[in-house]
């Protein structure tokens, strides 16, 4: 059985009417089997994620495309995540029995359907990325749709699919096919955004600009000199948390096989101790995969348990994985979820 995972992000945390739309669109879809709707009222978001086969998956994320597109109106919207568009990011994901080759095709295929049935501007990132700049979904969402309508003017941000015409209700979409991403966000005691914004800097892959004595930022033939941070495959930033009164270290791992999730979380402990600052558990945003659970099981077991169920409860306690909102397996492991 081929099974293909898409994790649609969309600029909406707080609209149930929205919500609803978008599970019906899937739940009518042939092929194709909602796992997970997360939503999150302090980044304005909601991550979804579905499973299915070629046919499935692909119709899947048009039709959750075109319900989100209905209900969403980027005029209107603040948020604490960066962001380009009501469908903020579209990524195909090889779960079984299916290449990476295969959902970057699957994701042009997308692009070109959604961009004519929404006359909206999308780029390809990842995998599917047709310049080397265009890789990193930082650089593609630099600006955020408050940006766009200029960014769009700029021959070298011409849309891989779709005119270069500003859609100001529904800004631009971002598509393509990427390792599984864990969304992993560490709790810091503390409503003062610098520590986990320092902590974000010194430990994310792309680091942080290095300054002169005076504070000024480095640059070296026009471009900025960075200092790289200590986790490779990790992007990292500062978020404040209004409803709990805390901050997080808001994190993507974009490959758990070279950051793990239980590295990252004592990398964060280990800094938010040098700065005098708590950790208070951590949380899983969206789905996960089995492996990386047992993985964290093993490094907090020593290595000396191989029970699956017992490796997975040490993981959950030893990361704090029910700090802000209980973490069930069977909702939340992508493997439990598929049986």
């Amino acid at each position: 059985m081929k099974i293909i995972e898409c994790v649609p992000n969309f600029s909406e945390g707080k609209n149930e009417k929205t919500f609803e739309e978008i599970r019906t669109a899937i739940a009518e879809t042939p092929n194709v089997k909602l796992l997970n709707l997360e939503p999150d009222a302090d980044y304005n978001r909601v991550v979804v994620t579905m499973v299915g086969n070629e046919e499935g998956i692909l119709n899947g994320a048009i039709n959750a495309c075109k319900a989100a597109a209905n209900n969403i109106d980027m005029r209107y919207h603040k948020g604490e995540h960066p962001r380009i568009g009501a469908i903020d990011v579209v990524p195909f994901v090889p779960v079984s029995n299916v290449t990476m080759e295969d959902c970057v095709k699957i994701s042009e295929q997308f692009a070109e359907i959604i961009s004519k049935e929404l006359n909206v501007p999308v780029y390809l990132y990842e995998y599917s990325a047709r310049k080397p700049e265009r890789k990193s979904l930082s650089n593609i969402r630099q600006g955020e749709y408050e940006g766009l309508q200029e960014k769009l003017k700029d021959p070298e941000w011409m849309p891989d699919f779709g005119e270069p015409i500003f859609n100001p209700k529904l800004g631009a979409i971002v598509t393509g096919a990427r390792f599984f991403l864990i969304a992993y966000n560490v709790n810091i005691k503390s409503n003062d955004i610098k520590f986990a914004k320092e902590i974000s800097e010194v430990l994310r892959e792309s680091g942080y600009p290095k300054r002169d004595q005076n504070g000024n930022i480095i640059k070296i033939d026009g471009k900025t000199v960075r200092v790289p941070g200590r986790l490779k495959e990790v992007k990292a930033m500062g978020v404040f948390l209004e409803k709990y009164n805390i901050t997080q270290v808001s994190m993507n791992l974009t490959n758990y096989n070279v950051t793990p999730i239980h590295l990252a979380f004592e990398e964060v402990k280990k800094e938010a101790n040098r700065l005098g600052v708590e950790v208070y558990g951590s949380e899983i945003v969206g789905l996960v995969p089995l492996q990386a659970i047992l993985n964290a099981g093993k490094f907090y077991t020593n290595y000396k348990e191989n029970n699956e169920t017992k490796l997975v409860e040490a993981a959950i306690e030893n990361l704090g994985l029910n700090s802000l909102n209980k973490f069930i397996p069977e909702e939340k492991i992508i493997e439990y979820m598929i049986k």
